[in-house]
């Protein structure tokens, strides 16, 4: 099957996708929504910003810069700096300029000619597809925080969302929730659905060893110390980084030995100001974004992984954590109880509270029994609902719906 798949090129997620279209033998077109190099998996390549793209917050490559470094990171150190307005900007100017894009998309699509068409999540890639005007069978990713946040971003972005989904004819997500949300807001109940992680699966054996592996590259972490790893960086509207950072000097109170590590928040002038105003330099450490491998060496060292967020799906790092045996502990919503059951194999915590987030990561570090259970069960969970191979073969089963019509 040809497949063309759009979505950001550079993400980790999309990369794995496409590494398990690639292992299924499936013919891959890529129209990435920002500027990357192009992916080995994809047989054709194209490039189409949408939606102003690159004022997204991430969008500058880091490999590159017009100018120089310093003209980078001036563009950088403005982007963090604004990022809140610069996605409201996008929720209210976004949506108005999809009628254009979407003629050099139906361009593409003419030029490939593929036999499905699969957007990897509903803003701005999904959207997208509403303007499609062809006859080729069309399939949406829903991501965690799509209609439970970006939705709700204007009016325009609510109703180019029920568009969306009540024109595409198969829906995916990581989540049962978002599957239902999608019916609420119009996917029609009788087309195909998929729940499998965004991320395409966990290569369970690849993932323990690399971490096993990497661990001799670990020697900068303190001897003795307890670690407490948040993977998530920074997602505004979404995760609260508000709430780990208050919770610090309250675990330090009874663990003063304890390094907190923070992915994707070097250089981040929230961050600097979050440590400047709480006097946790001592012991938190804001790291840059970090390639898998060493994320999850980090994942088998640490004690406890924390992700606090108000809307999410399944977060890739809550199960590369998972595998590697690092404890969770996550904001109690309805798509993360999906996956942890509190007291049993994680803990969730009211994502507002400060004092209640604290009080699971001391109760997570002075129960090395609570741990180790854990760790056994989650890796049970993943074997079994996660597994790349399992995965794969529910991705193929949802494709082949649309050829055998």
């Amino acid at each position: 099957m040809k497949i063309l798949i759009l979505a950001d090129g550079r993400s980790p997620i999309t990369l794995n996708w496409l590494r398990s279209l690639k292992s299924l033998n499936h013919q891959i077109v890529l129209v990435s929504s920002y500027p990357c190099e192009q992916p080995q998996e994809a047989d054709e390549f194209f490039i189409l910003p949408v939606a102003f793209s690159g004022l997204s917050g991430s969008s500058i490559p880091k490999n590159k810069a017009k100018d120089g470094s310093k003209s980078e990171g001036s563009d950088r150190t403005f982007i963090r700096r604004f990022r809140p307005l610069l996605i409201n900007f996008r929720y209210i100017l976004g949506p108005f300029s999809l009628p254009l894009t979407a003629r050099k998309f139906n361009r593409i699509v003419s030029q490939t000619n593929p036999d499905l068409i699969h957007a990897l999540r509903i803003p701005y890639e999904g959207m997208l597809l509403s303007f499609y005007r062809g006859n080729i069978p069309c399939a949406v990713s829903i991501w965690g925080n799509d209609i439970t946040l970006h939705a709700q971003g204007s009016a325009m972005m609510r109703q180019l969302t029920q568009k969306t989904l009540k024109k595409v004819r198969g829906l995916a997500a990581d989540t049962k929730r978002d599957i239902r949300l999608g019916k609420n807001w119009g996917f029609p109940t009788d087309e195909p659905a998929l729940v499998v992680p965004g991320n395409g699966g966990i290569d369970f054996t690849k993932v323990r060893i690399t971490a096993e592996k990497e661990q001799v590259g670990l020697n900068w972490l303190p001897e003795n110390w307890n670690i407490v790893i948040n993977p998530r960086g920074f997602r505004p509207g979404s995760v609260r980084n508000d709430t780990f950072f208050q919770s610090i000097p309250l675990i330090l109170r009874q663990f003063p030995n304890t390094l907190f590590l923070c992915c994707s928040m070097a250089g981040q002038p929230e961050a600097d100001a979050w440590l400047d105003e709480l006097q946790i330099h001592r012991n938190t450490m804001l790291l840059p974004t970090i390639p898998q491998e060493l994320l999850w060496s980090l994942f088998s060292r640490a004690q406890v992984t924390v992700s606090i967020s108000e809307h999410d799906g399944t977060p890739n790092s809550l199960l590369e954590a998972m595998t590697c045996g690092c404890f969770p502990v996550a904001g109690d919503i309805e798509s993360i109880r999906e996956w942890i059951t509190p007291g049993v194999n994680g803990l969730l915590v009211d994502p507002n509270n400060p004092e209640q987030l604290a009080s699971a990561v001391i109760s997570a570090l002075l129960n090395e029994k609570l741990r180790s259970d854990a760790a056994e069960i989650n890796r049970q969970i993943i074997l079994e609902r996660a597994d790349s191979e399992i995965v794969r073969t529910e991705i193929e089963v949802f494709y082949n719906q649309f050829v055998s019509d």
